[in-house]
């Protein structure tokens, strides 16, 4: 059975929870009243165009393209560690689950997917399948332009609606717990209570900027020659225009002769009365170069992701590549896998028991080596801390006979 079958076909189990205290945010009773008044009610698609962004940003843009695989592809490369309090856990069903999701996917390529339809769309959501034991037993991404969100009366989600060919699942979400089968991951945004913002969104002007410097540098390539002005004619005497032999015989030679990139810098030779008017601005006076370095430089910022790792030229802030790669995983990546740990150490790893901590393995990052090695030589360096205390700093058990200073 497929992922689609599997998830029209599929019945949800109840979840078992303990019961919980009803709280609410003293203003969770105004955005519901909000979401009615406006009427947001309803299910609500996300507030922006998905195709188009994916379309002119992901599929046509070659500098977002980049951004978006640099950060999925390095993030969901990192492996997964597991913790029952301070111990480390090498085998665990949460990690089997979580190595290989689906049948189709495995861990680095699930993990992909979430990262990039968090870049693209600002929105990432999960779908966990349970097992006849009511826990999860796969998981799977779902396409954000397919979910739609229900607001609730008590300020968030009432339900997740994925619809796809006229067909639609809703996934209930409980109003006290929040517990649902969908996972939403999203990024701030400061003006819907629902849905995230794209950084693809952020850098629309630069996308339309640089895919248009992309189209304007295709069509000069493929009809180069073909003159950015006028032919004018200007007789000495007698006929004030061409006539209709002459001015088909000069449109001709003009087709065959001087247009199209195998023409290209063909010079243009003119007969007596013809002068050549200049209409447009050449790629020069444009700045047509800088202006397109300039909106890829946008576009990187828009992901965190520094201009030197993208190869474009300019005012690069680092002064060498680890550099860059370093600020690249402290900046944007880690803050970002920490987001997406959080969220399934709150939505998926309690299913498997409430003492579970999922994490990364940071020191397999191999662009922080520099400053886990200099972490280690301070910590070692430190005689006023017990043996126990510098392996505690590290993330490291305790020793027999290790809390003595000597």
């Amino acid at each position: 059975m497929g992922a689609i079958d599997r998830l029209f076909g599929r019945k949800s189990r109840a979840q078992k929870a303990p019961a919980h205290e009803e709280k609410q945010s003293a203003t969770a009773a105004l955005r519901g009243a909000e979401s009615l008044w406006m009427g947001w009610a309803d299910p609500r698609w996300t507030g922006r165009v998905y195709e188009k962004l994916a379309e002119e940003g992901y599929r046509k843009n070659v500098i977002a393209h980049r951004a978006v695989r640099i950060l999925a592809e390095c993030a969901a490369s990192v492996p997964l560690r597991l913790y029952r309090g301070d111990k480390k856990l090498a085998h665990h069903p949460l990690l089997d689950l979580l190595e290989r999701p689906n049948p189709s996917q495995g861990r680095a390529a699930f993990f992909e997917s979430a990262y990039a339809f968090l870049n693209i769309a600002g929105n990432s959501y999960l779908e966990a399948a349970l097992g006849p034991d009511a826990r999860p037993a796969e998981l799977y991404v779902l396409r954000p332009d397919r979910m739609k969100i229900v607001p609730g009366l008590g300020g968030w989600p009432k339900a997740y609606v994925y619809s796809l060919s006229g067909r639609q699942h809703s996934f209930a979400v409980d109003q006290v717990t929040g517990e649902s089968l969908i996972l939403q991951l999203k990024t701030f945004h400061p003006l819907d209570d629902y849905y995230g913002l794209s950084p693809l969104e952020a850098a629309a002007y630069s996308v339309d900027i640089h895919n248009g410097a992309s189209g304007w540098n295709k069509a000069l390539l493929d009809n180069s020659a073909r003159p950015s002005g006028a032919l004018v004619f200007e007789p000495k005497e007698g006929n004030a225009s061409l006539s209709r032999e002459q001015f088909d015989r000069l449109k001709a030679e003009m087709e065959e002769n001087f247009q199209g990139s195998h023409n290209a810098r063909r010079p243009l030779l003119l007969e007596g009365g013809l002068k050549w008017q200049q209409m447009a601005f050449s790629p020069a006076d444009m700045d047509f170069i800088n202006a397109k370095h300039v909106a890829a430089r946008e576009i990187a910022l828009a992901f965190g992701v520094p201009p030197m790792m993208m190869s474009i030229p300019g005012d690069n802030t680092y002064s060498n590549y680890q550099e860059a790669n370093r600020a690249l995983w402290r900046l944007t990546l880690l803050p970002m896998m920490d987001k997406m740990m959080s969220s399934l150490n709150r939505w998926l790893t309690p299913q498997f028991g409430d003492d579970l901590t999922l994490s990364y393995d940071q020191d397999a990052i191999p662009a922080l080596s520099a400053d886990r090695q200099a972490l280690w030589q301070r910590i070692g360096q430190a005689d006023f801390m017990t043996l126990n205390e510098k392996r505690a700093a590290l993330g490291l058990g305790p020793l027999p006979n290790g809390d003595s200073l000597s």
